[in-house]
């Protein structure tokens, strides 16, 4: 439930929130350089920086840990983009504490090996001030051990399952309560599903989301019942043993966590077995506008996702966002959940700097509770001491050109809670 005692703050005017979100790039480019070197006098670095990070008096230097190649490059490159978007305004802006941010870019490849080496590159070699990064759980279980014992801190924008909290990581995207149970609701409420097929990539997210789902399904909220339950590894392309399972039991809905490449062969496969929107309710937590570029809209189109963010959202902030990165990327990039999530990230990290009046990580993870981001493109969000965000929840329908149409939105921010009562 949102915290009535927790108003929201009042709006920026959508002319203080373009400056923002464009780089200030109304501001003078000369007054810029002067303006960095006052506010590095003022934060000497002797006292910004007691734990020997990468932070010279000009430079902080941070870390940037996705999947560039692999099967789930198809999800993580939006994410890729809109940390490097937020980089370069907040560069434009001066930087933070008047040093520029130096991105130290490592490729996770699809593999939680890979994942668990680079981040400790990052951490013991590089010795970056923080790490935006990870997509999957199985990615950011890999590196959370080392993220703990090297005292990193690790800005995480994927929607996840939740039963998770440390001091060194910063949810920015959804979890199980904000984004399965309010879907899992709604589909009960709007569409009167009854019974659920649920579906997902074998691995630790998808598997743990459907035991959170088929708990409220059947035991805690008492939607109804659990028709099928199947996994599939990662990159996997024949679904079709899935499907005919499918249409012999014949679900109210289809509840699937599907991540990365595969999705392109799970919706063109449903489609060519007849499954259609027209025929079958379709509920999704694993694609956003970023997949549906390799799925096709019209493979996809009148199935449903829950998430927190479409770009499709019609306010100030998303409108100056999407501008921005339609213009670093080309009029024909996409901008999807994740994506999102990604993008608050390095703002939310400038803001709890400037707070802290430091970058160490010990005293950023103290100040991170409070943090608010007036600018975000999805509305407003506030971190929780938990280090999960307020957010709101919404439902959307894919659209045949690759956008979706909001149709539910919670009315208020729901708060995080990734230790729910009854699921664990």
């Amino acid at each position: 439930m949102a915290d009535k005692k927790d108003p929201i703050q009042t709006p920026l005017t959508d002319e203080q929130r373009r400056k923002v979100l464009m780089g200030m790039a109304a501001m003078p480019a000369m007054m810029m350089p002067g303006m960095a070197l006052a506010q590095a006098a003022q934060f000497p670095t002797a006292k910004v920086n007691t734990t020997k990070l990468a932070v010279t008096d000009t430079e902080v230097v941070v870390g940037q840990l996705h999947s560039a190649t692999g099967t789930m490059a198809i999800s993580e490159t939006g994410s890729i983009q809109a940390e490097q978007l937020a980089i370069d305004q907040i560069n434009a802006m001066g930087g933070v504490l008047g040093r520029k941010i130096r991105v130290i870019k490592e490729d996770g490849a699809s593999d939680w090996p890979t994942f668990a080496e680079k981040s400790k590159k990052l951490l013991v070699q590089d010795k970056v001030a923080c790490v935006f990064g990870c997509w999957t759980s199985a990615s950011r279980k890999a590196v959370l051990p080392i993220f703990e014992k090297e005292n990193g801190m690790l800005y995480y924008p994927t929607f996840y399952e939740g039963l998770e909290q440390s001091k060194n990581v910063i949810y920015t995207g959804q979890e199980a309560t904000q984004q399965i149970l309010y879907g899992l609701d709604w589909a009960a409420k709007e569409k009167k599903a009854k019974t659920f097929f649920l579906v997902g990539s074998d691995y630790i997210w998808p598997r743990t989301s459907m035991k959170i789902a088929r708990k409220h399904i059947e035991s805690v909220a008492k939607l109804g019942k659990v028709a099928g339950e199947e996994y599939y590894p990662l990159g996997h392309t024949n679904f079709n043993s899935l499907i005919n399972k499918i249409k012999l039991a014949k679900p109210d809905c289809i509840f699937a966590a599907v991540v990365g490449g595969s999705n392109v062969a799970f919706y063109k496969q449903l489609k060519a077995a007849g499954i259609t929107a027209d025929k079958q309710f379709l509920l999704t937590i694993s694609v956003t506008e970023d997949e549906v570029l390799g799925i096709g809209g019209e493979n996809i189109a009148g199935f449903y996702s829950s998430m927190k963010y479409f770009q499709s959202l019609d306010n100030a902030n998303n409108k100056a966002f999407v501008e921005a990165f339609k213009k670093a990327y080309g009029p024909k990039s996409v901008i999807g959940d994740v994506t999102q999530a990604g993008y608050l990230g390095p703002w939310i990290w400038k803001a709890t700097v400037e707070k802290a009046g430091s970058f160490d990580v010990d005293k950023i993870a103290a100040a991170s509770g409070g943090i608010e981001l007036k600018t975000a493109p999805e509305g407003y969000v506030k971190v929780h001491d938990n280090h999960h965000l307020w957010s709101k929840a919404r439902i959307g329908q894919a659209q045949l050109d690759g956008q979706f149409k909001v149709v539910a939105e919670s009315p208020e921010l729901i708060e995080p809670n990734p230790f729910p009562k009854g699921y664990q």
